[in-house]
């Protein structure tokens, strides 16, 4: 039953992303979006670099329903740095996003992919395959800090 949750709630998110954009009538909107689904990627995160860093015991399926939800999240919260979303709200951004977006672009489609790779690496069941592609996401994507936008991890 949770797996069929996580897999309708991801679903629901990912037929929302494409008219994401269109949905914020204004920028702090946009903000609550991108640092919601950026908060809930993190969580998944850390529940399998837990498993990889050994402080946990490794689950072969909460490690590929975790990586199944970040993988599926990694989609979403593009969209949300449009123009004007660079100020108001509680944005912590940082600035080269706006600046440097050929960069930031780069940068998503790097963790869009990497994290793609630890879903496939999490679907073997094999622990070293899951720590591989673990350490190997872009550094954009590790929840090291509480912040929930791009720039302060």
């Amino acid at each position: 039953m949770k797996a069929f949750t996580l897999a309708a709630a991801a679903a629901t998110l990912l037929s929302l992303a494409a008219p994401a954009s269109a949905q914020f009538a204004k920028a702090e909107d946009a903000i609550k979006y991108r640092q919601s689904a950026l908060f809930v990627m993190s969580q998944h995160f850390g529940r399998i670099g837990a498993m990889a860093s050994g402080r946990t015991p490794f689950d072969a399926k909460v490690a590929a329903d975790n990586a199944e939800v970040v993988a599926s999240m990694a989609k979403l919260p593009w969209a949300a740095f449009g123009a004007g979303t660079d100020k108001g709200g509680n944005t912590k951004a940082n600035p080269e996003i706006w600046t440097e977006q050929g960069k930031f672009k780069e940068a998503n489609e790097k963790l869009m992919a990497e994290t793609a790779k630890l879903a496939a690496a999490a679907k073997t069941g094999n622990l070293d395959a899951v720590k591989t592609a673990f350490t190997a996401r872009p550094p954009v994507a590790r929840p090291a800090t509480t912040s929930t936008e791009l720039g302060n991890n």
